[in-house]
């Protein structure tokens, strides 16, 4: 147990019986190509493909989980003490296949959590709400380790044994105590933020500055964390505003890979792969995806990690009504990503695909003039 610190409490439920009919279903597929080649990931960020028998698994689409719901309604906003409530059960119904860890703490003392699954030698990091005030991924973040974690099921233990996925779970506590985009930094002056709140964590990730010398707290602690974990991949999950595509029909998520010059072909390729499995997996649950069009300054998480394969995913702000789909949306690319990972499908795709999903349109106008998030 990496975290002896957690919160003690209550979490949800177990996950539901369609779940585990799923999980059984999987079970059969791996049973039946156990004795398949495992997946190798070199440090120059290359994944060996695993052989036919196991790849047969992803195509024939027995072992996604995530393609059902999770069961009943999930609270999208957890307060920071239920948010360590509930990892701290999920690390306990675990059995030891989640550990919780504290990376360090925000400005106000709040904890900033770790938790990491699976011990395979493909490492893929997750990171959600640098931005206090964009909290669905880090609920969905919850339902994947449930979906990963919780369980000795014979795909989940294959998954586990393919890859470590490692997710910032609510990277910026106080902005969400707070409510707001920023950390808590109110003395502070900072050339991304606003004056008199704090840091727009997410405009400090560049790699030429040193994590101890990082203003904004936040951001030094994910950069620590990521020079620790060192990951071949990187996904960060945001929530925009609301947009439509060119034919009228309302944009549900965007995506974008590094758009930086620094980025190496190897890099942009990989991340291109991952954005295509996010698209793909987002559109089979009913999604509406287009590219985001982000800007090229290193400092953003998305360039700054990509410098050395990061994708960003922005889930549309579309009121609560529809919350609990958007969770269920970034599960489905949560999930997928790790298992096109593991099971070497992700390099089987042409990154040029990316290219091909369609451009964010405009604004909805009635959305227009309440503002907009941006990455």
């Amino acid at each position: 147990m990496r975290c002896g610190a957690v919160e003690r409490g209550l979490g949800r439920t177990a996950v539901g019986s369609l779940l585990a009919q799923r999980n059984r279903a999987a079970d059969l597929v791996v049973q039946s190509y156990s004795g398949a080649d495992s997946c190798v990931m070199a440090k120059s960020t290359r994944i060996a493909l695993l052989s036919v028998a196991v790849a047969v698994i992803s195509v024939l689409g027995f072992v996604a989980p995530s393609q059902a719901a999770p069961p009943g309604r999930i609270d999208p906003r957890p307060s920071t003490a239920e948010l360590a409530r509930k990892l701290d059960e999920l690390q306990r119904r675990s059995h030891g296949a989640i550990e919780v860890s504290a990376i360090g703490k925000s400005n106000q003392g709040r904890p900033v959590w770790s938790a990491r699954v699976g011990d395979g030698p493909l490492r893929v990091l997750y990171v959600t709400q640098q931005h206090g005030d964009e909290p669905l991924g880090t609920v969905a973040a919850l339902e994947f380790l449930r979906e990963a974690g919780v369980g000795q099921s014979r795909y989940q233990r294959w998954l586990r044994s393919q890859v470590t996925v490692d997710i910032v779970v609510r990277a910026n506590p106080d902005g969400h105590e707070l409510n707001w985009r920023y950390n808590y930094a109110p003395d502070a002056a900072p050339e991304y933020g606003e004056a008199g709140k704090g840091y727009d964590i997410n405009r400090y990730h560049d790699p030429a500055v040193a994590p101890e010398n990082n203003p904004a707290t936040e951001a030094g602690l994910i950069q620590r964390h990521y020079a620790e974990f060192q990951p071949q991949i990187v996904v960060d999950y945001h929530m925009q505003g609301r947009y439509v595509d060119g034919g009228g029909r309302e944009i549900t998520a965007s995506l974008m890979w590094p758009t930086n010059r620094g980025v190496t072909p190897s890099n942009l390729e990989l991340a291109k792969q991952v954005s295509v499995v996010a698209q793909r997996s987002m559109t089979e649950g009913g999604a509406n995806v287009s590219q985001y069009p982000g800007g090229d300054y290193q400092g953003i998480a998305r360039n700054a990690y990509g410098l050395r394969g990061s994708v960003l995913i922005e889930l549309s702000d579309m009121g609560s009504q529809h919350e609990q789909a958007q969770i269920d949306s970034a599960l489905r690319s949560m999930s997928a990503i790790a298992r096109s990972a593991a099971d070497g499908s992700l390099r089987m795709i042409n990154p040029a695909e990316a290219d091909a999903i369609p451009p964010r349109g405009e604004p909805v106008p009635q959305a227009a003039a309440a503002g907009t998030h941006s990455d």
